[in-house]
């Protein structure tokens, strides 16, 4: 009997697994060596020659033209580790990575994939447990999230600055946006622009505009400006039905342009009469309309994206108006600056000092694009691990710290668990050791030799795999700052079990057109 069509392949049982395994530990250790300080870079290069340097895993991930379905799997699990908590995404690769690796030997020994399963999922719960132990301090004050951005940002390419240096401006753009203990992450912009080197990147208290003025004659810096940002077009009325007028004198076709004058002055007579200094609109100006405004001495843009406008808004105190009639005083906003820069070819709008002073913006810069993105996918983990951390609570020791402590809580409890399943929690524990391995092999000590002086100084305290002034040492994180919200090991752990149990029970893969 012909059930399935003759372009189909199916694969099955030993066969099927093994390759869903070995597909999904070759993405882990794609990103494996860019784990840690010293991590290494990875250079993704597309068919048409554009080129993306970073050790972000799930950039690297994202960018890589993966297929296989098993190893999407694994994709899928640093986008949802960056999509929940914004760090980590290497952390859960590689984890995920080792489960397969362990539960690939157990197979080997005619193991069944549910008590592989079951077994990693009760050491997922035993691991988690032990992780809300390992939690220092759960009431966070600026300085231990400052330790907690410059941690997510250790080892990522931040040019010529130093994690320490961007770590109190993320820590300070992030209390900006906080409000009763949450953080509009809307209020909070990254703005980037190449031309210089990544020491100019800076904290602007209040917005970047990426537009320019609508008119050259239009004034580039306003002190104490007040400002509207207007949801309408400045153009012409148009009629909402196909309408032909027959001008048959010069004097209709005068009348004609003189109202069509008159509506256009309107706008900027308006929005004069009502003091207005700049105008943000969202809508389209007509050239006529800028010319106006300009004589008028008023600073204008035009097309401004929503999501600017709103920014605009939560700056400056402005509400969005819809007409330009009779515009109250409390509808428009106000700030201590507004000025034009230009780089290179294009100009930047700052708008800086806004009375209600709920959005800021981190203004990153780089002498290439390549550094500028990097450093721009550096204070994006920075910010997204201080707002979970603010968030969701609680930090833990890092440097792989917490995963040893974890392991031998998990080998421990292991020894309470009867018939195979017990195995599968013991592999679960020597998984999670691929973590401070791994940060001792790419921090240039013997893996093995780390992995032990590591799990040794843990017995009698906290300590773990701390690079720091390019030595390496074995020392208490703690100490040297080196923290991470309890929220991404948490996700990480959960992530990495779900990944890695559900390749393992697949034991039929079929494909077709």
């Amino acid at each position: 009997m012909l059930i399935l069509g003759e372009d189909a392949e199916r694969t099955q049982g030993k066969d099927a697994r093994s390759s869903n395994i070995s597909a999904g530990k070759a993405v882990a250790e794609t990103v494996r060596t860019t784990l840690g300080p010293r991590g290494m870079d990875k250079m993704l290069v597309n068919d048409t020659g554009d080129v993306v340097i970073t050790n972000d895993g799930a950039t690297i991930l994202d960018e890589m033209d993966i297929d296989h379905p098993a190893a999407q799997m694994l994709v899928e699990v640093t986008e949802s580790q960056e999509e929940s908590v914004g760090d980590g995404t290497t952390t859960a690769g590689v984890l995920a990575g080792q489960l397969l690796s362990e539960a690939e030997d157990f197979l080997d020994q005619d193991i069944h994939p549910t008590t592989i399963a079951e077994g990693y999922g009760l050491a997922r719960d035993i691991a988690l447990d032990v992780l809300e132990d390992e939690v220092i301090e759960e009431d966070l004050d600026d300085e231990t999230l400052e330790a907690v951005a410059e941690s997510s940002m250790t080892g990522k390419g931040t040019g010529g600055l130093t994690a320490e240096s961007l770590a109190e401006d993320i820590v300070s753009a992030v209390r900006t946006a906080q409000e009763n203990g949450t953080v509009n992450r809307a209020d909070l912009n990254i703005v980037t622009q190449s031309g210089e080197s990544s020491s100019a990147t800076r904290l602007v208290d209040g917005v970047i505009v990426d537009d320019e003025p609508l008119d050259e004659g239009m004034p580039r810096s306003v002190e104490n400006a007040t400002i509207a940002v207007v949801d309408k077009d400045l153009e012409t009325a148009e009629t909402s039905i196909d309408v032909e007028y027959n001008v048959q004198s010069a004097d209709q076709l005068d009348a004609a342009v003189e109202s069509e004058q008159r509506e256009l002055k309107a706008y900027a007579d308006a929005l004069v009469d009502a003091g207005v200094d700049v105008a943000f609109v969202t809508g389209d100006v007509a050239d006529m309309t800028a010319g106006y405004l300009a004589n008028a001495g008023l600073l204008a843009f035009e097309s401004v994206d929503d999501d600017t406008a709103q920014s605009i808004v939560s700056a400056t105190g402005a509400s969005r108006v819809a007409s330009l009639d009779d515009i109250a005083a409390d509808e428009l906003g106000a700030a201590e600056s507004v000025h034009v820069e230009k780089f290179d070819d294009s100009e930047m709008t700052f708008v800086e000092g806004g009375t209600a002073g709920e959005s800021v913006s981190i203004f990153v810069r780089g002498g290439t694009g390549h550094v500028m993105d990097e450093l721009e996918r550096a204070v994006e983990d920075g910010v997204d691990a201080v707002i979970t951390a603010i968030e969701r609570g609680g930090v833990v020791p890092g440097a792989a710290s917490t995963e040893i402590r974890v392991a031998r809580a998990v080998r421990d409890a292991a020894a309470g668990i009867e018939g195979r399943q017990q195995l599968a929690v013991e592999a679960f524990a020597n998984a999670l050791d691929a973590i401070p391995r791994t940060l001792a092999e790419n921090a240039g000590m013997d893996p093995i030799d780390g992995l032990v002086e590591v799990r040794a100084a843990n017995e009698s305290g906290r300590a773990g795999i701390v690079v720091e002034d390019g030595d390496v040492t074995v020392a208490d994180p703690t100490a040297h700052g080196i923290l991470d919200p309890v929220a991404v090991k948490e996700e990480v752990l959960a992530s990495a079990t779900e990944a890695a149990t559900m390749i393992v029970r697949i034991d039929d893969v079929i494909s077709a057109e």
